[in-house]
């Protein structure tokens, strides 16, 4: 779950996600030549055989990010299982990228943190079609109890930051789902991409480079890159600091940047965070994950209960990154 730092990471940007204590957990029993597993989430298992040619052609939906990852693990022997999770699928709290890990752990993974987040980073996009950056998997795999991740995309460097123990954190569920593949998040990163080839690295672009831009897209796109990266930085140090008036200032501004640079936010996550902001126990609160949908997440005085709000709230805290067990 990302408490700031959405789409800069795949131009080499610093992102702030701390790993949570929801759980996708897979068990089963390896052996054979193929993999078989039911979701308590989804009603169709998924089963292929192995090797698999094109996990994007693996049905339902999301079997494909099981295919993805046993073609990018390419296991010895397969596995006949069931997926558990607490990890509500399409809110923006990275439930393909704990699907993900689990499955590959369960397939018989050793890699380090790094390793496998580059993996099944690259199993998803195989699968899904969807150019996603690594800070998902690189968070749901490194993830440090009571920490968020200070995360440089350009060189995948992860530095604990501690979380406040007077600082409450909770997940609005929007009731406005999203799915990446048949959202405008490609064409954000395009936009993106194409603005890093004329200025450079976004994160160290000047504004007045950026204003520069004959293009009032690629400029919004480069302004909210280089505005998040700073607010990066200055939250992880509110953070350290226990400064929790201006984590919940710079939370805020994220999501503006995200709502008119980015444009990645909705009318219905809009009117979430305003109705949020207008709670005295809120500091601060911002669309979480890629946008277009999904979810909220808020920056709260240990006291707050949101579990009225939105379409649901729940608190949630940092826990340890992906283990076999």
């Amino acid at each position: 779950m990302v408490l700031i730092g959405d789409h800069t990471d795949y131009v080499g940007g610093l992102v702030l996600p701390m790993a949570i204590d929801l759980h996708t957990e897979v068990t089963g029993t390896p052996g054979g030549r193929s993999v078989s597993l039911r979701s308590e989430q989804f009603d169709e298992p998924v089963a292929f055989d192995l090797p698999v040619d094109d996990p994007a052609a693996v049905r339902p939906e999301w079997g494909r990010y099981v295919a993805g990852v046993a073609a990018e693990f390419d296991p010895a022997v397969g596995l006949v299982g069931s997926v558990r999770s607490t990890v509500p699928p399409g809110g923006g709290l990275s439930s393909s990228a704990a699907l993900e890990l689990a499955v590959a752990l369960a397939l018989g993974s050793e890699d380090d943190p790094l390793t496998l987040a580059r993996r099944c980073q690259r199993a998803e996009r195989v699968a899904t079609g969807v150019p996603c950056g690594i800070m998902d998997q690189l968070c749901s795999a490194s993830g440090v109890a009571g920490h968020a991740l200070l995360i440089d995309c350009a060189t995948e460097e992860a530095t604990p930051v501690p979380v406040p123990e007077d600082l409450a954190v909770w997940v609005v569920e929007s009731g406005e789902p999203r799915r990446l593949a048949d959202s405008a998040y490609a064409t954000r990163r395009a936009e993106a991409e194409a603005a890093a080839e004329l200025l450079g690295p976004l994160r160290d672009a000047t504004p007045a480079a950026i204003e520069s831009l004959e293009s009032a897209v690629l400029r919004r796109r480069a302004r909210h890159v280089r505005s998040e990266c700073d607010r990066v930085r200055w939250l992880a140090g509110a953070l350290a600091d226990g400064d929790l008036t201006t984590a919940g200032e710079l939370v805020v501004d994220s999501h503006r940047s995200l709502r008119d640079d980015a444009e990645v936010s909705t009318g219905t996550l809009d009117l979430l965070v305003d109705s949020l902001l207008a709670r005295s126990d809120v500091l601060g609160a911002r669309l979480t994950g890629a946008g277009f949908g999904g979810t909220v997440v808020a920056l709260c005085r240990p006291d707050a209960d949101l579990t009225g709000a939105g379409a649901g709230g729940r608190r949630v805290r940092a826990a340890d990154g992906a283990r076999q067990v």
